[in-house]
């Protein structure tokens, strides 16, 4: 794909959507009730088939963000070449240069192990990453809560899941690291054990990566569920209704959900569909862009 952004597509539709400046009003009162701080991000899995194919390169996608006028970058490691101290300090050093937080890596540790030596083999991994997440200058990192292991019961999976989390949460707070355990089906793929996991392992690192349009039904009522707990957010332009239909999310009610539970953090953009991101990206940036600027302080 083209790595090099069209300044003008993005500035048409940054211009465009400034005729929903009429809700500005509604921002202000909803600032006033209760102070957030919100910050525009990218979710590296948006451009997944680039990456894999190896026709972009982290370094341009960061340059990419950059030139999309937002803050962050959730650096999905699935596709990184490697994890060698150049090639992450070549990260950081782009990063810095183009004005973009790496703050967060999404890793594919699962909680829910049922053995001793399975929870053991996962922390390990897990160590790994966090040693990546520090030369990045990455404070956060993304797990999963995994598969309810064959024969067993949710309780069981998670017992076994907040067990694991409480030890990756101790090794990677003494570092300054923050977990989140993101809605992704298994057995987080509801609000209800998702948060049962957090406020079972007790720990001010660890919080809930939530993700907006992961939840089957009820979208809307599902996340509100999981603000409080929420270290880091995947913004996704497709929320499901009570029926379990997919549809186009309503952002001014959406990112007013955060603002009114007084979330500060990253909203960052998670584009599903693979195939037209170049396209749709930056039109969704600029929304996404909009919406945090009329609620966030």
């Amino acid at each position: 794909m083209s790595l090099n952004v069209h300044r003008r597509q993005i500035l048409q539709s940054i211009a465009a959507l400034g005729a929903a400046a009429g809700l500005r009003g509604q921002a202000q009162s909803a600032q006033a009730q209760s102070r957030c701080r919100l910050r525009p991000g990218l979710v590296a899995y948006s451009f997944r088939k680039p990456l894999a194919a190896k026709t972009m390169s982290y370094e341009a996608l960061i340059r990419y963000v950059s030139e999309l006028g937002l803050d962050g970058l959730d650096t999905t490691v699935y596709w990184f070449p490697d994890t060698s101290d150049p090639f992450l300090a070549t990260l950081r050093r782009t990063a810095y240069k183009n004005a973009v937080n790496l703050y967060s890596i999404a890793v594919r540790i699962r909680l829910a192990q049922p053995t001793a030596e399975l929870q053991r083999a996962e922390f390990e991994s897990f160590k790994k990453w966090v040693e990546v997440a520090e030369k990045l200058g990455s404070t956060h990192i993304r797990v999963f809560g995994g598969a309810i292991p064959k024969g067993a019961t949710e309780a069981q999976a998670i017992a076994w899941a907040v067990e694991v989390l409480k030890r990756c949460a101790d090794y990677s707070g003494s570092r300054g690291i923050l977990i989140g355990v993101e809605d992704d089906g298994g057995l987080t793929t509801t609000a209800e054990p998702t948060v049962e996991i957090v406020k079972k392992t007790d720990s001010p690192w660890a919080g809930i990566n939530l993700d907006t349009g992961n939840f089957p039904k009820n979208g809307y009522s599902q996340v509100a569920m999981c603000i409080p707990y929420a270290t880091s957010v995947h913004f996704k332009e497709r929320i499901a209704n009570e029926h379990g239909t997919k549809e186009k999310v309503d952002w001014d009610r959406l990112i007013g959900m955060f603002a009114s539970a007084g979330y500060k953090g990253y909203l960052s953009l998670e584009y599903e569909n693979a195939d037209d991101a170049e396209a749709e990206v930056p039109k969704l940036a600029a929304e996404l862009r909009r919406g945090v600027r009329m609620y966030s302080v």
